[in-house]
């Protein structure tokens, strides 16, 4: 079980746990004491080997020096305190882990006492056990040869498999401070966000990969402060539209994740979280990372027996748009004919799955059918849309989706349900799935 530190109640700063700064020799004596040597790691098993991703790739900040151990700002995070504005912020190592530098006392050591208990090699607590299938893995802690004293809490890189990640962090709970906050403190997180408690969840940040632009969009915590009761969904699905279409291929996939998180706190009494959040990461590239260069595109190989080329399709996981109108528009009016009975005969053979969404037959054929007798007039796009747009194509049942739980400085033993954090989650699931719905 965790053992609570309170020791030093001074917290400064807010959000997510204040400012970060170097453990003196005296803080992190109860580190040290695990007998790792300066410039090493205590192992909690080795991570995958992980290339980094380029700092000067599509979407991020231009190329930086490499700093403490060969490490670079990690240039994919959404919220939290960051490298070049903060004092300190997260790091990457070059074997593609993520390095979060402990805070100072109290909410450090807990945090870092967390991860030890519920990856403790000889646990054998069922509860724990399943949790850690919604963490990122934890692989001990890390300090640099140069500076043995600034100890650094060794993770899992979430986004590592993903080519384009779109990101969000997403706050947890009714309340943003633990039990043994000041008066000053709870004011401080109160007004913030003084919707938090009826809500039960707050947008600290997001990441959008949009394929037309071949960029990122992103929003800070300012955004998320912004949302009121009439803009929440909006807000949210922000997070799932690539620019042409709202993902909705993610959404499902979210929402399967968050319920299985959702089951584990119902059935669980041994611990409260508070201002901990949830990690969302799907691809956003219509061809994950995984997939050789040279293969054909699922678009591409759907209608290779018909007369349009590769070129001229972009597949948007669960939805068909053409960029390019051929000259002729009677051929591209039957070709498509192919494509569109193609498309047909493969949805109504799923659409029992959970990830299919219903179509109003007789308003497809009929918009089809002018599609036809128009000969598109040119306008291919703005006629497929209206067909294809809510129709799933022929990819897995379910996108790559990881939803982990994350920050853990404010984690204290209970007896009981932790209630404000089940509000947050059924309350986030009911908003996706009205986004899901529409």
């Amino acid at each position: 079980m965790l053992r609570v530190v309170l020791s030093d109640r001074s917290e400064k700063g807010a959000g997510r746990g204040g400012a970060e700064a170097p453990l003196s020799p005296a803080r992190a004596a109860g580190v040290q004491s695990a007998g790792r040597g300066a410039g090493s790691a205590v192992s909690c098993g080795q991570p995958p080997a992980l290339r980094l991703r380029p700092p000067g790739s599509a979407g991020d900040s231009p190329p930086v020096p490499r700093l403490l151990g060969g490490c670079v700002p990690l240039s994919h995070q959404v919220a939290g305190h960051m490298y070049g504005k903060d004092k300190v912020g997260i790091l990457q190592h070059p074997d593609g882990t993520v390095l979060k530098q402990l805070q100072p006392p109290p909410r450090g050591p807990r945090e870092l006492e967390f991860y030890t208990m519920v990856y403790a090699a000889d646990c054998a607590d069922a509860v724990l056990l399943e949790l850690r299938k919604h963490l990122p893995k934890y692989y001990g802690v890390w300090s640099p040869p140069t500076a043995p004293n600034d100890v650094y809490l060794k993770l899992e890189d979430v986004t590592h498999k993903f080519n384009k990640p779109c990101i969000m962090d997403v706050k947890i709970g009714r309340k943003s401070y633990d039990p043994f906050a000041s008066s000053e403190k709870i004011q401080q997180q109160v007004s913030k966000y003084p919707l938090m408690e009826e809500i039960g969840f707050l947008v600290l940040g997001m990441r959008v990969y949009h394929v037309h632009s071949d960029s990122y969009e992103t929003q800070n915590q300012h955004y998320g402060r912004s949302l009121t009761k009439e803009t929440l969904k909006e807000g949210v699905s922000k997070f799932f539209h690539n620019g042409f279409c709202l993902r909705k291929d993610a959404i499902a996939a979210s929402i399967q994740k968050v319920e299985k998180i959702l089951q584990w706190f119902e059935d669980q009494k041994q611990l409260n979280f508070y201002a901990s959040s949830l990690l969302f990461v799907y691809e956003g590239s219509s061809q994950p990372a995984t997939t050789k260069s040279n293969e054909r595109t699922l678009a591409g190989k759907f209608l290779s027996k018909g007369h349009l080329s590769d070129a001229d399709v972009l597949e948007c996981n669960n939805n068909f748009h053409l960029f390019s109108s051929p000259a002729n528009g009677t051929s591209v009016g039957k070709s498509l004919s192919k494509v569109y009975a193609r498309h047909r005969k493969l949805y109504s053979k799923k659409h029992h799955s959970q990830t299919s969404l219903k179509v109003e037959t007789l308003e497809q054929d009929n918009g089809w059918k002018s599609m036809s007798q128009e000969h598109l007039n040119g306008n291919v796009l703005s006629q497929l849309e209206k067909v294809f747009y809510h129709l799933p194509a022929g990819r897995p049942e379910t996108a790559e989706v990881e939803v982990r739980m994350i920050d853990f400085a404010h984690v204290f033993p209970s007896n009981t349900v932790d209630e404000g954090y089940v509000y947050g989650l059924k309350h986030l699931i009911a908003v996706l799935r009205s986004i899901l719905d529409s």
